[in-house]
């Protein structure tokens, strides 16, 4: 099956995560197929904390892709973000 979930990088106490296509059997910071977007969950006010391609993330899911609890969360918190910017 293939999920869409996070990759963790970034260094120690640092944290910066990958939204990743991936294989489910593979490591999560392993191999994976198409990075569709990031999360820096410790960005300050002018720095982008989330971005995401929409479009290739309806493309994954129209394929059966299944996304991961947390990477569902994030696309809420994204797209409330950019209504509200509108």
């Amino acid at each position: 099956m293939v999920v869409i979930r996070l990759a963790r990088g970034g260094a120690k106490a640092r944290p910066f995560f990958n939204i990743v296509v991936a294989d489910k059997r593979t490591r999560r910071d392993g191999r994976f197929i198409e990075r569709i977007g990031f999360y820096n969950p410790i960005a300050t006010a002018n720095e982008e904390s989330i971005r995401i391609a929409q479009d290739r993330l309806t493309y994954w899911k129209s394929v059966g892709a299944q996304a991961s609890p947390t990477v569902d969360r994030l696309v809420e918190q994204a797209a409330k973000a950019v209504k509200a910017a509108a």
